[in-house]
């Protein structure tokens, strides 16, 4: 099961220029994933609320995240429940792709 940021989420936490990919493109492409059964979008921004509801045997996170950080933690583990992070690959992260796009076409000479 995976927790989506809507939209009107994604601009709450990164400003209005984001998203780049629209949410229902981001759902079609985790959805192609074997291991993915379900997908849903949450308004909020954080997934606290959907955590809270959905009380997952298992939360995972990013490695870019620490895990005295990571929202939910705290309801997941008062259950029993364990809070695991994969590794974090820094240079695939839509910021960075964004960061790069920038830097290599805003100079007079790419025009």
């Amino acid at each position: 099961m995976v927790g989506v940021n809507s939209d009107s989420s994604m601009r709450q936490i990164k400003g209005e220029a984001r998203p780049i990919v629209p949410a229902e493109e981001r759902l079609e492409v985790l959805a192609a994933l074997g291991g993915v059964d379900y997908l849903f979008l949450f308004d909020e921004p954080d997934p606290g609320n959907a955590i809270a509801q959905l009380r997952p045997d298992i939360l995972v996170k990013g490695g870019d995240w620490r895990e005295e950080e990571i929202v939910g933690r705290d309801t997941v583990q008062s259950y029993g429940g364990r809070v695991v992070t994969l590794p974090y690959y820094g240079d695939y992260s839509t910021t960075k792709m964004i960061e790069l796009v920038v830097k290599r076409y805003s100079s007079p000479e790419d025009g």
